[in-house]
């Protein structure tokens, strides 16, 4: 009778290790093959949520097959509390260990809106992008003139509201430091006062990442210490034989360079000009010095020098003074920093515009002046 009893048990057990074996690898095939999502989503993790919430969510928005197999994968691969708040691009078909991946990664978060502040010389705007899950790419959604009493329409304000809204501030190449703490003090989502106008060049004109509410000391620091970076490295890589005596020297001209033009391919050029010039005991001459002297960087001269101001001693009169003004005129972006660090070779002394949006270069006065009266002329047609 025990026999019988202990027989029957035994053939219990393994139906039983049978039954759960075969479970068990319907579960990992389950968790591994492709998911039912017919077309991509965006999927929103919201900060707190638990594990079951997110099984349960996805579950119902038709990504996963079954919230008791993914809670128990991502259980048992150690990833049960490795949740990330944010928003998620899901990929039709996506399975649910990749899902499990991409929602506890700690990259950038796949999709979602994002608010951009663009800050320029003179225009301040706020864009609203969001990514489209069909081609997981950024498309603009609204756009509004930065103001202090700028009006956002619902979608715009909508986001704004959203605490998982990315917000991304983008200046211009070539701004002063005022320009740069003027436009930080448009945006609503930062906080805080500016005590000070940091140092003229000391800001990197990049774009930066922030969380709502972050203050803006903390972003202006950040900048700081990119511009830092950029210089010093830009000083270790520079070309033999330049005439700066420190990495502040160089830190002027290449806003000087920022200045004189905005096509790329023209900036080392430019450079290899003033330091022709420097090389030779000529003086700079250029005309964004003086508008700075005129200015202080806060906000635009607006109109053309005036002979008077051509004529007039000051630190940032470059047809007056010699060598570098005291100062940058501006904050420079890489491009021109590196321009000022590795100058083209050339033998060009002068240039001017040539109406085409670059400049016409020459060796020789004779020549320069030539090319500036193609560029009266120009004028002269263009005012008609």
């Amino acid at each position: 009778m025990w026999r019988n009893i202990a027989s029957n048990g035994l053939s219990l057990l393994g139906l039983a290790l049978f039954l759960i074996t075969g479970l068990v690898l319907w579960g990992q095939s389950a968790y591994q093959r492709p998911g039912p999502l017919a077309s991509p989503i965006c999927y929103s993790l919201k900060p707190g949520s638990t594990l079951r919430r997110v099984a349960d969510e996805l579950a119902q928005q038709g990504a996963i097959d079954s919230a008791a197999v993914f809670r128990i994968g991502m259980s048992y691969g150690g990833k049960a509390q490795d949740l990330k708040a944010g928003h998620f691009l899901l990929p039709e078909g996506i399975s649910m260990r990749d899902l499990g991946d991409e929602i506890t990664h700690s990259g950038a978060p796949s999709c979602g809106s994002e608010i951009v502040y663009r800050l320029g010389i003179g225009k301040a705007t706020a864009q609203l992008r969001s990514v489209t899950p069909e081609t997981g790419k950024y498309e603009d959604r609204a756009e509004v003139e930065l103001t202090k009493d700028a009006v956002w329409d619902d979608v715009f304000s909508n986001a704004y509201a959203d605490g998982s809204t990315r917000h991304r501030v983008a200046f211009a190449d070539g701004m002063t430091s005022w320009q740069m703490v003027q436009g930080l003090l448009q945006i609503p989502a930062l906080a805080g006062d500016v005590a000070k106008i940091p140092a003229e060049g000391s800001l990197s004109p990049d774009s930066y990442e922030f969380t709502r509410g972050a203050n803006r000391a903390d972003v202006l620091a950040r900048m700081q210490a990119a511009q830092d970076s950029t210089l010093m490295q830009a000083w270790e890589e520079r070309a033999e034989g330049l005439p700066y005596a420190s990495p502040a020297e160089a830190l002027i001209m290449a806003s000087i360079i920022e200045k004189e033009t905005g096509v790329a391919d023209e900036r080392a050029l430019v450079a290899s000009v003033f330091i022709n010039r420097l090389n030779r005991g000529m003086r700079l001459q250029t005309d964004p010095t003086v508008i700075y002297g005129i200015t202080r960087g806060e906000g635009v001269l607006g109109r053309g020098l005036r002979r008077s101001e051509l004529d007039r001693v000051t630190p940032y009169n470059t047809y007056q003074i010699d060598g570098l003004p005291p100062t940058p005129i501006a904050n420079p972006g890489r491009a021109s920093i590196r321009a000022a660090l590795n100058p083209a070779t050339s033998d060009y002394l002068f240039f001017v515009a040539d109406g085409t949006g670059g400049h016409a270069f020459a060796k020789t006065l004779a020549e320069h002046n030539r090319n500036v009266a193609a560029w009266r002329k120009i004028e002269a047609q263009r005012a008609n």
